[in-house]
């Protein structure tokens, strides 16, 4: 018998019955899968080219449908907008180009009677330098009460003239400023590890520390379940803040020991900020959907920390009982499409998890990675940040192969807009339209994340393929309808539909998603296989079809697999689900 690329439509995963079940759990973010939408890339309700919060609230359905359990959201807050948000100027307002508060209030609300949840995105390491904070720090000069909420240092060399120290930002370039004083003289240099326009905060003042526990609180209340923490591993830089010596990109990213990321004093921000949140309780409420949400049993609201650490054992450190939730698994999107590779990040990671009780997270793009879709149609070794497009089909092949995998694997996933649809990066953009502040930093960066950034099509007609009326942000690729929303429902075999069912079968498969391990199976050099209970998965790495077992009865495959006397054949760079139930 032959499966051909998908089994059987699986179960809908959006009745009454499943909503309610997952919306009931206090733990639900142990096996979760949570759905990162980039507001300004979704959907646009207004015609600007720009997506907004309304945009959204009209797409809940969609992902419903879809069948993950969380969205999240990035930066959304009040912004001057020089890194895409991710420089807030007031972390208790809306954005304009997004909406109001009362547009976030809908959406969370809106959401929670779709049973989905909402996590927002919290930006702590840095503010914009709007932020009222830091424009009165340098309003009021040297020696302002401002400034110590900030990294102000005098300049090394006769006067002053050198930065502080070597620090680099991760846009390239040095990682400090130096202001012009009242008077108008040169004067102190400030820290930013990211844009000049992203100060960052001195985690050591206790008025930041006061500061970010009421903005917890104000987002708490407003019905939010949970944070995504960016940067979640810079807060706490080195006492004295010593050179760096000797480094590489790499190095900066945090894959190594760095006096500015993965400072012990991170965890003990986090341990204060998980007394907060235990004394919220669920914003959907243990009897399902619901807006409420004080006044109940605590539990279900989370933090998720997006912690670049030099292994996966510094990472189990973020997620201890008494600190954050999840953390994001950035060795595992790193990964080739290699099953040596795989297997080992794999077991690495749930090693590292298992004694901190932590669900094991996996994750294969998100808005600052070349999409897994095109870094799959490339050679190994180029990393995550490809601008080469490649072989698009192969790409297409294992990226649907890796999903597949990925969902399998006990704990949490993260699936990125777009990547249900396929999508590649857009890697030949116009100079003119980039907006990646790294692109203009250069350094030898090149502006990649805008490739993976571009607005998602929802039509195949359209002047934006129904991602609105004004055209979009950054201009969508000739035959970006052919990859929608529209042009993928409910065609066998497409990459939407293949999420769509896996999806369901992940809810339907009882506890697939649950536990700390994997049973793995003797398999062909290349091929991965594993068993969970009745549930068994095939990864094909190679680049040729591979004969194994026939483990029971297909429930979905990315590729096509042929079965005979006991024995399938597994197409080059494909995954396979079977039940032996």
């Amino acid at each position: 018998m032959s499966q051909q690329q998908s089994a059987a439509p699986a179960p809908t995963p959006t009745t009454d019955s499943a909503v309610a079940t997952v919306a009931r759990r206090r733990d639900w973010w142990r096996d979760a899968v949570i759905y990162q939408v980039y507001p300004r890339s979704f959907a646009d309700s207004n015609g600007d080219g720009m997506g907004d919060l309304e945009g959204i609230r009209s797409r809940l359905p969609y992902l419903r449908d879809l069948g993950v359990d969380a969205v999240w959201l990035s930066p959304f807050y009040a912004s001057p907008q020089a890194d895409a948000g991710y420089d807030v100027a007031d972390y208790r307002a809306v954005d304009p180009m997004f909406g109001t508060l009362l547009d976030a209030d809908a959406l969370i609300r809106d959401a929670h009677a779709l049973g989905l949840r909402i996590i927002v995105d919290l930006v702590p390491n840095h503010s914009s330098d709007q932020h009222e904070w830091f424009k009165r720090a340098l309003a009021e000069g040297p020696g302002s009460p401002l400034r110590e909420r900030y990294h102000f240092r005098p300049g090394k060399g006769e006067n002053g003239e050198l930065p502080p120290n070597d620090w680099e930002s991760i846009f390239g370039g040095p990682a400090w400023t130096r202001v012009t004083e009242p008077d108008g003289t040169p004067g102190e240099w400030y820290l930013h590890l990211f844009a000049p326009e992203q100060p960052d905060f001195n985690w050591e003042h206790p008025a930041v520390g006061d500061e970010f526990r009421s903005i917890l609180r104000f987002w708490l209340d407003m019905g939010v379940d949970g944070f995504r923490i960016d940067v979640a591993h810079g807060m706490v830089k080195a006492e004295g803040l010593p050179d760096l010596g000797s480094h590489d990109e790499m190095r900066l990213l945090g894959n190594d020991v760095t006096p500015f990321f993965d400072q012990d004093g991170v965890h003990d921000i986090y341990r204060q900020w998980r007394l907060i949140l235990d004394e919220y309780s669920d914003a959907m409420g243990p009897e399902g959907p619901s807006a409420e949400g004080r006044g109940r049993e605590t539990g279900g609201r989370i933090f998720v920390a997006e912690a670049w650490t030099p292994t996966v054992e510094r990472t189990a450190n973020y997620v201890r009982p008494d600190e954050l939730h999840q953390a994001f698994n950035f060795q595992y999107l790193a990964t080739h499409w290699d099953a040596a590779e795989l297997r080992a990040v794999v077991d690495r990671t749930l090693d590292s998890m298992r004694p901190v009780g932590a669900p094991a997270t996996w994750v294969l793009s998100n808005h600052d990675v070349t999409r897994h879709a095109t870094r799959f149609a490339n050679p190994a070794g180029l990393g995550t940040q490809i601008r080469k497009a490649g072989d698009r089909e192969l790409g297409l092949r294992r990226a649907r192969a890796a999903t597949l995998l990925m969902l399998a694997l006990p704990g949490s996933a993260y699936v990125y807009q777009g990547e249900e649809l396929g999508l590649p990066d857009v890697v030949d953009l116009p100079d003119e339209v980039r907006q990646d502040p790294a692109y203009f930093r250069g350094a030898g960066q090149d502006g990649f994340r805008d490739g993976c950034r571009v607005p998602i099509p929802w039509t195949r007609e359209g002047s934006s393929h129904g991602f609105g009326d004004g055209g979009s942000w950054l201009p969508q690729p000739e035959g970006w309808g052919e990859l929608s929303v529209e042009a993928q429902t409910g065609v066998p075999g497409s990459t939407l539909e293949m999420y769509r069912s896996a999806l369901a079968l992940r809810r339907e498969q009882a506890d697939l998603g649950a536990g700390d391990a994997v049973e793995w199976l003797t398999a062909p050099e290349g091929v991965l296989a594993f068993r969970r209970g009745d549930f068994v998965c095939v990864a094909n790495t190679t680049g040729a079809p591979v004969t194994v077992p026939a483990y029971g009865r297909v429930l979905i495959t990315s590729g096509e697999v042929e079965e005979t006397g006991g024995e399938a054949v597994v197409a080059a760079d494909t995954t396979v689900w079977w039940t032996t139930a």
